[in-house]
């Protein structure tokens, strides 16, 4: 199999996740060349399947591409011996079951981390390993609520709503990808793996950011501002001739361009915008002062115009027109693969490195298409494989 980077290709990552959170930590960590194995129960224990979505749909592939995947039943206590075989030479497992239900099935950090000493053993959940909350079942949207987040979304008065993204879900999973990348430097250092865990809550809470801080440090429970910066002031979307873009003013310099640009520099001297203080009081009618004078052009054009005098601003794309962008293709996000004679594109990693950079060279494995594979790596013979499929534990 070809490797999707040198970065992290010295380790194996073993994979145990299903739907969203783990599987993005999981990705993270193989995009980067790590040898991750995908470990799922086979069809004939689990007809039903346990990844959530199609796998040939557009999730499914975004997030199990660079991976290598067998079928083990882990209910089956020589399911859970060949597991343990390959904890013997891995260096990460990385799971999001329910914090009990590893112990239950005999995998838990204390019992692999006997077998590996040197084991970063990761632990996705919804709500954290322990306390009040440990055993509900965790979901993206559930998280985006009580962490805070629907109730800083959407215009004022409107209700919570939610992101647009699992973001909780996928702040998670990426968090998670970073704890292992600290807990493998620091394993160079004492010789010792540990236990990294996260969860879609402490990510979300921790994704509040400055709104957290205005109320830790200042007292302040923040609300819905809409399209407008709750702080930047004036920073927002506003009307054009053919739609809508957004224009981010922050601070006394920037103002000052945006006014002249607009042709508003009188606005400069008036008192209900001279000061950031008047503006954030005064914002409406700003508002309606800008619109009033950005309803005269077309989007792209005001656009241009404000950035080439130092106005941060841009259009509000849709999807297609995000990828069909200029400077997105120029970044070369995203990356193509053939199958069947088709290019399949993919979102590829974000990061450059300029040695050792990221590909996707590998499509999402079919189900159990690398279990031979790996357990002749493990030394079992083709008598033997057979023999453990027949009695349905691989």
């Amino acid at each position: 199999m070809a490797s999707a980077s040198t970065a992290l290709a010295r380790f194996k990552v073993l994979d145990l996740t299903r739907v969203r959170a783990g599987p993005t930590c999981a990705r993270q960590l193989a995009d980067w060349g790590a040898d991750v194995i995908k470990i799922e129960t086979p069809p004939s224990v689990d007809e039903a399947g346990s990844m959530g979505g199609p796998r040939e749909g557009p999730d499914f592939q975004n997030l199990h591409r660079n991976k290598r995947a067998i079928t083990l039943n882990l209910k089956d206590p020589e399911g859970v011996a060949i597991f343990k075989k390959l904890v013997e030479t891995a260096d990460v497992v990385v799971e999001n079951y329910r914090p009990d239900v590893k112990d239950r099935l005999g995998i838990g950090y204390a019992t692999l981390s006997a077998i590996n000493p040197q084991l970063v053993y990761v632990s996705i959940s919804g709500f954290g390993q322990d306390g009040p909350y440990a055993g509900r079942p965790g979901f993206d949207q559930i998280a985006q609520g009580l962490g805070g987040l629907m109730s800083i979304t959407g215009l004022p008065g409107q209700g919570p709503v939610r992101v647009g993204i699992p973001i909780a879900d996928l702040c998670a999973g990426i968090f998670a990808a970073q704890g292992v990348l600290v807990a493998l430097l620091e394993r160079d250092v004492s010789g010792l793996g540990q236990w990294v865990q996260t969860s879609l809550l402490q990510a979300q809470a921790f994704m509040l950011d400055f709104q957290a801080a205005r109320w830790l440090m200042g007292g302040e429970v923040a609300g819905q501002a809409g399209n407008n910066h709750p702080t930047s002031i004036p920073t927002g979307v506003f009307r054009t001739r053919d739609g809508h873009i957004n224009i981010a003013a922050a601070g006394q310099h920037i103002w000052r361009r945006l006014a002249q640009a607009l042709g508003g520099t009188e606005w400069l001297d008036d008192a209900r915008f001279a000061t950031e203080q008047a503006r954030s009081k005064n914002r409406d009618a700003l508002t309606l002062e800008i619109e009033s004078r950005t309803m005269a052009d077309d989007s792209s054009a005001w656009v241009e115009k404000l950035n080439q005098v130092g106005v941060p601003a841009g259009p509000i794309n849709t999807i297609d027109q995000v990828f069909a962008d200029p400077q997105v293709q120029h970044l070369g996000i995203v990356q193509s693969l053939e199958r069947d004679g088709a290019d399949v594109r993919y979102v590829g990693q974000p990061i450059r490195l300029s040695r050792t950079p990221s590909a996707i060279v590998t499509h999402p494995p079919a189900l159990g298409s690398d279990t031979d594979a790996v357990l002749a790596e493990l030394g079992y013979d083709v008598a033997t494989i057979a023999d453990l499929r027949l009695r349905h534990v691989v």
